[in-house]
């Protein structure tokens, strides 16, 4: 199946008729459709765009291409205890299937038709980290230029930001680079921001996970509530923020990034603002 045909009917279907196509990059892939659909709006190449991805990538294949590069966790006796990220016995992602799709609009039009708006998008960062087809560069360099720009698109200080939706996958790799890079991009701040991850419940969504943790984060700022990091028992030492573990908590959020990274050393961070109407 090509990668643009859900895009294609979904034109179809509805009629359509703006800028359609697919983007492809890796586990960042629907966060890039988010922030080229974000663009486009701004620069006023449309009003309104559908957007998101979807994933499933179950498959023998797969399974066989991540497990040869030792990417998914080995906790094949406690399945619901596998995805663990930012914990000390992490030891690989847990592959999830899924789809999410969000409507973005030009907010004077939304408000104009008097539509439901459970947030602004006001910002996006994207950056290649030009290293390793999976590992990240050190202190997650890549990441840190991600989340830099989300904030310099969106116009925002960095003490600013209330929660981070981490990328978060329960690889040794991803979670100790990247919260170093929010500890270099924010510094103390970093110790008063809510962050989680929600792959350690939703599995691994891989070209799905932007879009879906992009729904998650605008409902988190909707409902003022951070979802937890599960299965976080024993925080690695060089994970030291505060990732919400096991239960979720109330908090109002003004401002949110939701990170998405992916193999190939596509990053993509995008930035969220709560609706004041």
């Amino acid at each position: 199946m090509i990668s643009d045909i859900a895009a294609g009917q979904i034109s179809i279907k509805y009629g359509l008729k703006g800028p359609n196509y697919a983007t492809t990059s890796a586990c960042a892939t629907s966060s890039h459709a988010l922030a080229d659909a974000f663009f486009l709006i701004q620069r006023g190449s449309a009003d309104i765009i559908v957007t998101g991805g979807s994933e499933a990538a179950i498959t023998q294949m797969s399974i066989g291409g991540f497990n040869a590069a030792r990417a998914i966790s080995t906790w094949n006796d406690r399945p619901t205890e596998a995805s663990r990220p930012f914990d000390k016995d992490r030891n690989g992602f847990v592959m999830g299937e899924g789809g999410g799709v969000l409507i973005l609009e030009e907010l004077e039009n939304a408000k104009a038709r008097g539509a439901k708006i459970y947030a602004e998008m006001i910002g996006a960062g994207l950056t290649g980290d030009a290293f390793h087809v999976t590992a990240p560069p050190p202190e997650g360099e890549g990441a840190f230029r991600s989340m830099r720009e989300a904030l310099r698109d969106g116009e925002i200080k960095p003490e600013q930001v209330d929660y981070i939706n981490a990328h978060g996958t329960s690889t040794p790799l991803n979670d100790e680079n990247e919260t170093a890079a929010i500890k270099n991009l924010f510094g103390d701040h970093a110790y008063k921001m809510a962050i989680s991850s929600t792959k350690s419940m939703t599995g691994h969504l891989l070209g799905a996970a932007g879009a879906v943790e992009a729904v998650v984060t605008v409902l988190a700022i909707k409902n003022s509530f951070v979802p937890p990091t599960i299965n976080l028992d024993e925080p690695d030492p060089l994970c030291d923020l505060d990732y919400t573990p096991k239960v979720g908590k109330e908090r109002n959020i003004e401002y949110a990034i939701s990170n998405t990274f992916g193999f190939g050393g596509h990053n993509a961070s995008l930035l969220f603002k709560k609706f004041s109407g």
